[in-house]
């Protein structure tokens, strides 16, 4: 008896206490925080295909060309740590009409350009002496970490200020915030398309082929304030 007194004791002040908490006025707002930057930097993913119906010659020219490329990413100065080998094959390719086997080799470099005044001048030298393949260029910040703070900021100030507004009307003042859920994806940089093949001759070579734009840093957060 003891114990059922017990058990309908504490389930009615669970019951009072989720009752007082649900009757506590409050207001759910989304806020949305947007931050343009002009990117300072990009990840340039290039490579070397050769093809040949010898493995050992196909592999060996594609070493050279390989070579060759890195010799001129050192020539800019690049610091060893922006740049690394992210790929490599040797793959045989049959064909079956021909009753014939040839080989594909590929080598991919993965480059971190800090500076993007060498851009023309690191790809004429990456397709002088060998890329010919362009997989992708992601212009980025290099401040990036500092952008998204400021984006969460204003996403706070306009969830703030979405509650302002709908409770203005009603003679009510918008108090502390009960919860904050950020709602933001993962920062997605601007990516170039990817490019199947590359050349370059020489009027083009002088030209300035760059326009890195602005790229967009958004952050979202739904937040629940409490009213007064």
């Amino acid at each position: 008896m003891k114990k059922a007194l017990l058990l309908l004791t504490l389930l009615f002040m669970t019951l009072s206490y989720a009752q007082e908490i649900k009757q506590v006025p409050q207001i759910s707002v989304a806020g949305e925080g947007k931050v343009k930057v002009v990117p300072d930097q990009a990840t340039i993913i290039a490579t070397v295909q050769t093809k040949g119906n010898n493995a050992k010659y196909i592999k060996k020219e594609n070493d050279q060309q390989m070579e060759a490329v890195l010799k001129i990413i050192k020539k800019m100065n690049l610091a060893p740590a922006d740049y690394r080998t992210q790929r490599v094959s040797l793959n045989p390719i049959f064909d079956y009409e021909k009753k014939k086997t040839t080989y594909n080799a590929i080598q991919t470099v993965e480059i971190l350009l800090r500076d993007l005044s060498q851009y023309d001048a690191l790809m004429e030298g990456l397709v002088d002496e060998g890329i010919n393949r362009i997989d992708n260029v992601v212009f980025q910040s290099s401040k990036l970490a500092q952008h998204q703070s400021e984006a969460r900021k204003l996403a706070i100030k306009d969830a703030k200020l979405k509650a302002e507004d709908y409770v203005s009307v009603l003679g009510q003042k918008v108090g502390k915030a009960m919860t904050i859920l950020d709602n933001s994806q993962n920062y997605q940089p601007q990516s170039v398309c990817a490019m199947k093949t590359m050349a370059m001759d020489e009027s083009a070579a002088t030209r300035e082929t760059l326009a890195a734009g602005e790229i967009m840093i958004t952050a979202n957060v739904s937040v629940s304030f409490i009213l007064e």
